[in-house]
């Protein structure tokens, strides 16, 4: 391990025996804390089934065409763009529970504004608070949480993070299967709601409390989270405020690295992933589908099951081997995709005739019944090769780091 990886693991507090906290309230706050991610996550899902619900809306200032519902899926991202930066402007002056709590306040106008719009203009305003909220939770949510976390459960409580985006996003999937695109706004309200509500009750920090000078506050907030206040020892805390300087970007162990991130994010983004996300029902309703809902549902259980899988097997198998077997996978995925598609167009047997909960063996004699499982196992596998260890490579980079001058712009 080199001294770079000693400084970024090592915590600010730690025990200096090994001794196990005392507490266990640590959970708890990195619950509340992890609820913006599941709103998060909830947020960019939203789209999937609220698209095809708004083209059948019975009012018609409220019914998307074609532009208007790419916009309604893409404009989030604009709005987490914007986040992204004022999360960072955010976290280091008003801190990181204060910039949590203020993130819960776009995400429930935006639902709030969706839930009550009366024309397509609010539909898209709505959706552009959310993407803020988003922007802003995608970079706070972590940093809390491991922050407040002791070096044993660190790594777990910080794989929960992505776990929980997906969750949330699996969570819209199954909520549009039954609710109409009102009601699913109301719902996504609530998550943000709990955690507006929790933490209230939960601390600042201990880091940030020190670097502001506020030892008591700190210690205090050790007691709430760990249970104890007087087997901590503190280290030197000077590193916390170096700063960055553009020249250093003429350093090769700076600028390497960063062309290495940002090209891998850029790339990842290109792939479609996003896409795929936003428009899932959609896309499986022009793939033909009887059962597009249905389709999305199982796409969104095969991101939670391999997002749980990449965080178990990530450090044993290594961020290069899975990043260059996701890229294998989405290649092979993609293209059956489209093969689906050419298979099916202007056919006329094809797959909006096919019940995905049909048994095969119940149409025997219907080709499209495969060509049906071919194109969601196509989305399935692209899903599952969208390996989460890009993040976590990047995390490796250093350019996910706060001090990082590039950090808002690569987070959301």
């Amino acid at each position: 391990m080199t001294p770079e990886d000693q400084e970024e693991t090592q915590p600010l507090l730690g025990p200096p025996g090994g001794s196990a906290p005392l507490s266990r309230r640590v959970f708890l706050a990195a619950f509340a804390a992890a609820l913006g991610p599941l709103t998060f996550g909830f947020a960019l899902g939203y789209s999937s089934p609220a698209i095809p619900s708004l083209r059948r809306a019975a009012a018609q200032a409220l019914r998307l065409d074609d532009a208007a519902a790419s916009w309604f899926g893409a404009i989030v991202t604009l709005g987490a763009a914007a986040g992204g930066v004022l999360g960072g402007w955010l976290v280091d002056r008003a801190g990181r529970k204060l910039s949590l709590l203020l993130c819960t306040l776009p995400f429930v106008v935006g639902f709030a504004v969706i839930t009550a719009a009366q024309n397509v203009w609010m539909l898209l305003g709505g959706r552009l608070l959310t993407g803020v909220a988003c922007g802003i939770a995608s970079l706070v949510a972590p940093v809390y949480i491991s922050e407040i976390a002791y070096p044993a459960v660190r790594g777990l409580l910080g794989s929960c993070v992505q776990l929980m985006v997906v969750t949330g996003i699996l969570l819209a999937y199954l909520a549009g299967w039954v609710l109409e695109w009102r009601w699913l706004a109301v719902l996504g309200c609530v998550p943000a709601s709990f955690m507006l509500l929790l933490m209230c009750y939960m601390p600042e920090t201990p880091r940030f409390l020190l670097t502001q000078h506020k030892r008591q506050e700190a210690m205090a907030a050790m007691q709430f989270l760990w249970g104890s206040e007087q087997t901590w020892e503190e280290p030197p805390v000077g590193a916390e405020h170096q700063g960055f300087r553009l020249a250093q970007l003429r350093l090769p162990s700076i600028y390497k690295p960063f062309i290495i991130g940002v090209s891998l994010m850029a790339f990842q983004q290109l792939s479609g992933i996003n896409a795929v996300m936003f428009y899932a029902e959609t896309i499986f309703e022009e793939a033909k589908f009887k059962e597009s809902s249905l389709a999305s549902v199982i796409v969104g259980i095969i991101q939670v099951l391999f997002t749980a899988m990449a965080a178990l097997i990530m450090d044993k198998a290594g961020r290069r081997l899975l990043l260059t077997l996701s890229g294998v996978i989405m290649v092979f995925s993609t293209s059956a995709f489209g093969a689906y598609f050419k298979l099916t167009q202007g056919g006329p047997s094809n797959s909006s005739h096919v019940d995905l909960s049909t048994p095969i063996s119940m149409e025997p004699t219907s080709a499209s019944v495969g060509l049906a499982w071919l194109a969601v196992g196509s989305m399935c596998l692209f899903i599952a090769g969208g390996s989460q260890a890009l993040r976590r490579l990047l995390a490796r980079l250093r350019l996910l780091h706060l001090q990082c001058p590039f950090h808002p712009v690569l987070c959301p």
